[in-house]
């Protein structure tokens, strides 16, 4: 690179840096929607289900009938609420007072005292089939924990004829933040590298600044590093600002090595920054490349990553399409460094499908950027 391209690529940086110290809309978007969407994910959305309304209808309350009724009032899961009939109990599971409702039966200490099985009636909510399959499990959980204990109280051994010890890997804690907070910095990098650069080529043309610069030497290259470069520093700050609140504020693991974590983010970036150039190059006005890169970017990548639906739970077409999602990529990359830690068989394939997509958007936008007004 001679000495006057580089002057005149440091001119050219310079003047969009400036532009981005009088734009409050790329510091809003860049560091202030982060904190918003960490926040609101971290702490408003949780997949996990606790402090659930179940019914408890004993209909001939007794010593074993107590102290099993006993375990859901115990339980972190569950909120119970004691209920004298099951018609009053199903009246409250219509009108979603409770979610779920635990029936046990006048012979329930009975059926127990004759090693028969005890009559429990249990009736969920399924409207919510995610939940209404955590409820199942919880209670099921307790009835073995009933099971556990009363055969040790009575020196037999449990009629259970499987004991159950769950050894749950990577999120011991089962919290849904540690699996929601990694795949939102995705969603955010999505915006910074789409959204932004989206704008910037648009807004150009529709301020007239663009027809400007095509009289000038300034070439294609010097055109899209320019762009690139600034907005590429100012995503890295929203990643930064991003992976310290999932650490030190929500409290998530980062098991894998920061220098994977900063490359890979760098590469998926690119391939952001990319798109939104794409994207920026075809529409010249601003309203079109922001409705444009939220249909093709954000809603993808919110939607059809990983982040929040599983993708192996899809459809096969739908799964097809996934691989076409950039985001898919890095989402796979956040949760296995953040939780697993270096799993080189899922970075290393991912990676190079970033790196490979980052190479198609920025070549296309190259191609496709010419130095005239047609």
């Amino acid at each position: 690179m001679s000495s006057v391209t580089f002057m005149r690529l440091r001119g050219f940086v310079r003047k969009e840096w400036l532009q981005i110290v009088r734009d409050p809309s790329s510091i809003g978007i860049a560091f202030v929607l982060p904190v918003l969407l960490l926040i609101v994910f971290g702490y408003g959305v949780s997949l996990d289900a606790r402090d659930i309304p179940l019914a408890i209808v004993v209909e001939h309350p007794g010593p074993k009938a107590g102290s099993f009724a006993a375990g859901f009032y115990h339980s972190p899961y569950f909120v119970p609420l004691p209920m004298p009939t099951i018609q009053e109990a199903e009246q409250a599971l219509r009108e979603a007072k409770v979610d779920g409702i635990i029936w046990l039966r006048e012979n329930f200490d009975r059926g127990y005292l004759r090693r028969s099985e005890p009559p429990i009636g249990i009736i969920i909510n399924g409207l919510d089939a995610n939940t209404a399959r955590l409820v199942e499990g919880y209670v099921q959980g307790v009835w073995a924990g009933w099971i556990d204990r009363q055969a040790e109280e009575e020196g037999i051994a449990a009629s259970v004829p499987v004991r159950l010890e769950q050894r749950i890997w990577y999120n011991p804690e089962v919290r849904s933040t540690d699996f929601l907070v990694p795949g939102i910095i995705a969603v955010v990098m999505t915006l910074i590298g789409a959204l932004l650069t989206a704008l910037i080529i648009a807004r150009e043309w529709e301020r007239g600044t663009m027809e400007a610069m095509l009289v000038t030497p300034v070439t294609v290259r010097d055109i899209l590093a320019g762009k690139l470069l600034p907005y590429f520093f100012l995503g890295m700050g929203g990643f930064t600002l991003s992976t310290l609140m999932a650490v030190f504020l929500f409290d998530v693991p980062l098991r894998g090595s920061l220098w994977v974590l900063v490359a890979a983010s760098s590469l998926f970036l690119l391939t952001a920054l990319g798109m939104g150039l794409l994207i920026s190059t075809v529409a010249r006005s601003q309203f079109v490349a922001a409705q444009a890169a939220i249909l093709v970017t954000f809603l993808p990548a919110f939607l059809l990553s990983g982040f929040i639906f599983d993708i192996s739970s899809m459809p096969p077409v739908v799964q097809g399409i996934t691989h076409l999602i950039a985001a898919r990529y890095y989402v796979a990359i956040l949760q296995t460094l953040f939780l697993v830690g270096d799993v080189w068989a899922v970075i290393l394939p991912n990676m190079l499908a970033l790196l490979a997509m980052a190479l198609l958007f920025l070549g296309v936008v190259f191609k496709k950027t010419v130095k005239r007004l047609e």
